[in-house]
This record gives structure tokens, C-alpha cells and sequence, in this order.
């Protein structure tokens, strides 16, 4: 298995600079690795690589979310 990468660039969707967002800590389950990094405007940018309703369940709330098996 591929490991994901530590960081990940996007455009900023408030001001279009670019911001990179950095892989958060997980556990050993592989079907979601989480990201978050903030622009230089102040706004968060959230990510995720993985299992489909595990990313959309992050995005959707990424500041209490948890995941669980």
C-alpha cells in the first residue's frame, strides 16, 4: 500500500493564494487519512484521502469529528 503523502497544496478558496495542508495523525486504519493546514488569509482548508464515507463524514464536520470501527 502507497503511504500518503505529509503535505498537499490547494488554491485557497477565499483568496485563491496557495495553502498547504498537512497530514493530521491517525491511528493504524487505513481507510482515512485527514489534512488540515490554514491559509495565510486565515482560512482553514480541510482535506482527506480515503474510504468515500469516511472522507465525506470528515468534511462535513471536521472539528469534532472521530472516527470509529
Amino acid at each position: 500500500m502507497l503511504k500518503a503523502p505529509r503535505t498537499l497544496t490547494f488554491k485557497c478558496a477565499k483568496c485563491a493564494k496557495a495553502v498547504q495542508v498537512r497530514l493530521q495523525k491517525v491511528s493504524a486504519c487505513s481507510h482515512i487519512q485527514p489534512y488540515f493546514g490554514v491559509c495565510a488569509c486565515g482560512e482553514p482548508k480541510h482535506h482527506a484521502i480515503g474510504q468515500k464515507d469516511a472522507v465525506e463524514s470528515y468534511l462535513a464536520a471536521p472539528e469534532g469529528w472521530t472516527h470509529h470501527h
